[in-house]
């Protein structure tokens, strides 16, 4: 494959599809026993891992001295979604400790004393929300929040991350997600945000950082989630957004999140929650959007036929479902939904699309690259574990496994959860990535303020 002339991307990508390929040539060529064993979710491990990182951090942490919430975020959320919950002196020291991080003019920062910040803001408040509780929930001071989103607030319409701080699309979800999780969204909070959104909308179909920069996944999840919440998602050019995003999902199984970039365990959430928002739009909202018309699922019940690559006895291999065990083929395994689109038929079309994204294949790559046997998760084969694609990774798990469930409350069929049964995660409302049991609670308390 070298002939000398390769680029120093190319080598790194070879070297990445090496790793993971020799990952999946061992999976595809073990007994089925074993290949049920690889792909279970090490819950236990996880679980001591993330305890143990909210009793004590070691030196090299020092680095995240100003993203203390978003360390307690990380590891709470993770808990969540393996339907964990804190003891009680653990959660407790939660509360207190994020209680200091609350600036007394509002908002939170990156530890008790610092400057309020929305992204420490916006992890604050989602490790209050997962947390739960009266004593959590009312220890948020919505009325200095408020005025705090609003001093950030640049004349223009779009939000500034601290003061003097820059303007870009994070600043706008993390502004617009807190403001609609604790039911003080208004007007002015909303004004000139979407039009702000769509100059960061590219040529290619993501969403960028800035005008003028460069798509990104954590920006087009920041941009589409806050689209959504102040109900402008129409007027993103989504037909190219969906282009963009499913053509991020390479050969690893995983995404990316640019062009030309390595695959990362992190997009599973930041670019399969942009597909799964967007193929169920309708959950998410509350409401089916006029441009998503989504039809009825085309998937067989179980145990109604038997499917490619299943077995007469009614049982299939873990091989079988995956994404380069069966002489190359991708098996479909997600839902079809009908996207009839008004305002974009030229570019969509009035047809039934196909699933937007290969989940079967991103749990692959999620339990057999990306998780750990000691507990954690990792960007990609060689790196090390880490707190944040812990989080990642198992809430773009989460995703994988209930986005085709056809509304919140009913659990995933066995054929869309990879590797055992057990292996099922708590849902998310994708919107907030909160698990939808601490999301409500938290809706029903704060609409009642």
């Amino acid at each position: 494959m070298e002939s000398g002339g390769e680029t120093v991307t190319q080598l790194q990508q070879w070297s990445v599809e090496d790793r993971v390929f020799r990952m999946y040539n061992l999976f595809a060529n073990i007994p089925p026993i074993a290949q049920t064993t690889m792909l279970e979710l090490q819950r236990d491990e996880h679980i001591k891992y993330l305890n143990e990182g909210l009793k004590q951090l070691g030196p090299s942490f020092v680095v995240l001295d100003s993203s203390r919430p978003w360390i307690c975020y990380w590891i709470i959320h993770s808990m969540a979604l393996l339907g964990e919950s804190l003891d009680y002196q653990l959660e407790n020291n939660a509360i207190d400790f994020l209680n200091r991080c609350q600036d007394p003019n509002g908002g939170y920062g990156g530890g008790p004393g610092q400057m309020p910040h929305l992204a420490t803001t916006y992890a604050a408040v989602n490790s209050i929300v997962t947390l739960g509780g009266q004593i959590a929930l009312s220890s948020i001071n919505r009325d200095k929040l408020y005025n705090f989103l609003l001093r950030m607030k640049d004349p223009g319409g779009p939000f500034r991350m601290h003061d003097a701080g820059e303007i870009d699309v994070r600043a706008c979800y993390t502004a617009i997600s807190v403001a609609s999780l604790l039911n003080i969204l208004d007007d002015e909070l909303v004004r000139g945000v979407g039009n702000f959104i769509l100059s960061c909308q590219t040529y290619e179909g993501g969403i960028a950082g800035e005008p003028g920069s460069e798509a990104h996944g954590g920006y087009t999840f920041c941009g589409l989630a806050t689209m959504i919440l102040i109900n402008e998602v129409n007027l993103l050019d989504l037909a190219g957004l969906i282009d963009w995003v499913i053509f991020r999902q390479g050969v690893e199984c995983g995404f990316q999140g640019r062009v030309n970039k390595l695959v990362d365990g992190c997009y599973s959430f930041w670019q399969g929650g942009v597909l799964a928002l967007l193929q169920r739009i309708d959950l998410v909202t509350g409401e089916c959007l006029p441009l998503f018309d989504s039809g009825e699922e085309d998937r067989d019940s179980p145990g109604n036929s038997t499917s490619e690559g299943e077995d007469t006895d009614g049982t299939s291999s873990e091989a079988d479902k995956t994404c380069h065990f069966k002489n190359g083929d991708q098996q479909d395994a997600s839902c079809s939904v009908n996207y009839t689109s008004s305002s974009h038929a030229r570019s969509l079309g009035n047809v039934e699309m196909e699933p937007l994204f290969h989940s079967l294949a991103l749990q692959q790559y999620i339990l057999l690259c990306s998780q750990l046997e000691n507990g954690g998760f990792r960007d990609k084969p060689g790196k090390p574990r880490d707190f944040y694609h812990t989080c990642y990774c198992l809430s773009g798990l989460s995703v994988c496994q209930h986005s085709c469930s056809k509304d919140y409350d009913s659990p995933p069929v066995p054929q869309e959860v990879l590797g055992p049964y057990s292996n099922l995660l708590e849902p998310v409302n994708p919107l907030f990535n909160i698990v939808l049991k601490q999301y409500r609670e938290a809706r029903e308390f704060f609409s009642r303020c």
